[in-house]
């Protein structure tokens, strides 16, 4: 998938067509928000088996790259800038990268939420736009102290096919955001409820990340906003995932964020080098 290119014409037209208002200096959209009141079934993991980002004419290196929102409560202002900020991030990246291709995620929490992983197809044009459009901003989460968001991981491991990886040895990017600590462990029952895994036992996170990091560069952003938990978790937020992303872990503001999901990309397309895991067994 992913044929077509993100351009800032098509983005205009895009959001005006919806009635929001794009300013042509910075590329950035006001009057976006997220009206899904359930899960779209186009990004219902139970829906479909595998997503696909595959090299073509058009894009012959692609640059898969999984951007997953917490779609909980606390998190509601950090996907609205996202939205926001959307065409200026995509416009910015495709001057440097023209091969790019977005999957769009939306992560809540397995053990709480009705809609805890949502996962569009890999896309290059305006689709993803239409696919961040669709995301369900549940506003749930539990009480445990984190989220699921190393469903990201999960997901991007055994549910994509990934061309750059598969036939040219180069890794994928995952990038989450999110204001709680790392999840120790995905929870085996509830994971093959929502995405209809068979796993036998709890993922643990950090033999997930073993796995998920042959295929992909992995990165977290915590989300220090005012009206996120960030502050109240800070701590453990940045001892848990920075003890294991190192410096793939990354703080951001509202102000910033769509700054840093560019960084974020563009340090990850300059460093990973060819990998010699190109045809070697993914599996538990």
């Amino acid at each position: 998938m992913g044929s077509g290119v993100f351009s800032a014409k098509s983005y205009a037209n895009y959001s005006t067509s919806l009635g929001r208002c794009y300013d042509t200096s910075t590329g950035r959209v006001k009057g976006q928000s997220y009206k899904a009141k359930r899960l779209d079934k186009s990004l219902d993991p139970r829906e479909f088996k595998i997503r696909e980002c595959c090299n073509s004419d058009e894009h012959p290196n692609t640059i898969p790259v999984i951007l997953a929102l917490d779609v909980t409560g606390s998190m509601g202002s950090a996907c609205a800038e996202t939205a926001a900020a959307l065409g200026t991030i995509m416009n910015n990246l495709y001057e440097k990268f023209k091969d790019i291709e977005f999957c769009i995620m939306g992560i809540g929490d397995l053990a709480y939420d009705d809609a805890p992983v949502q996962m569009s197809q890999f896309e290059s044009d305006i689709r993803i736009a239409e696919s961040l459009d669709k995301i369900f901003m549940e506003h749930g989460g539990g009480g445990n102290g984190y989220e699921s968001y190393t469903a990201a991981w999960y997901m991007g491991l055994k549910r994509t096919k990934l061309d750059s990886f598969d036939k040219q040895g180069r890794k994928g990017i995952i990038i989450t955001m999110g204001d709680e600590p790392l999840n120790p462990y995905l929870p085996s029952e509830d994971l093959n409820t929502f995405v209809n895994s068979t796993e036998e036992k709890d993922i643990e996170t950090s033999e997930l990340y073993n796995q998920a990091s042959q295929k992909f560069d992995i990165y977290h952003i915590a989300v220090d906003n005012p009206d996120s938990s960030y502050s109240y978790y800070k701590t453990k937020v940045d001892s848990s995932f920075g003890e294991l992303l190192k410096s793939n872990y990354k703080i951001a503001t509202i102000d910033n964020l769509s700054q840093v999901i560019e960084n974020c990309i563009s340090e990850s397309v300059q460093n990973i080098p060819v990998s010699n895991t190109n045809n070697s067994e993914i599996s538990w």
